[in-house]
């Protein structure tokens, strides 16, 4: 093989090579895309198929002052149980400004929420075994992963919709008395 055919095949191995590796780039950046495209799909379906989980009214809750003066009632949903506090207000469109929802730990510890897959903005109270206010998270923002803690122990927490605190003046050391229906 002369040297002049040495360069031409040399030369077309490299563009043979080249082509290749932009076909597999492209092949890859297109499965990437595509598999973001059907989670996102998957992930928008899922909200809309439980969008229409209705509020089931278990119990009521009584905001109070530090010194025992009544702010605001509120319905609440229960939730006691590690099915139920997973699950929380996840894929819930609404909820009426005078419901709320309350969960029960076994125990008081250190507490922490996120709002992944919620889709309302929430305050969240965070509430110690003398049913004192020990933390509130203010308009924690729908589908955030980051986690919205307790400064203090907590057994205790209640959500209702962003908003709910700041209009009624609601504050850490205020307290929470509630009752099952």
């Amino acid at each position: 093989m002369t040297k002049r055919n040495k360069n031409i095949v040399k030369k077309k191995s490299k563009t043979i090579q080249f082509i290749t590796i932009i076909l597999v780039i492209g092949l890859l950046l297109y499965l990437a895309f595509s598999n973001f495209i059907i989670n996102n799909e998957d992930e928008k379906t899922t909200v809309k198929a439980y969008t229409s989980i209705d509020f089931v009214k278990n119990g009521e809750l009584t905001f109070l002052t530090k010194t025992d003066e009544y702010i605001s009632r509120i319905d609440i949903e229960i939730a006691e149980d590690d099915n139920s506090r997973s699950n929380g207000l996840m894929y819930r469109d609404k909820m009426k400004k005078d419901q709320g929802m309350l969960f029960l730990f076994p125990r008081e510890s250190m507490q922490s929420f996120w709002m992944k897959n919620t889709l309302i903005s929430l305050d969240l109270i965070f509430v110690n075994i003398k049913n004192e206010i020990v933390t509130i998270h203010k308009d924690a923002v729908p589908f955030d992963e980051s986690h919205y803690r307790s400064t203090k122990p907590a057994q205790f927490v209640v959500e209702v919709n962003a908003g709910y605190t700041d209009s009624l003046g609601i504050t850490e050391n205020d307290k929470i008395v509630w009752r099952r229906n």
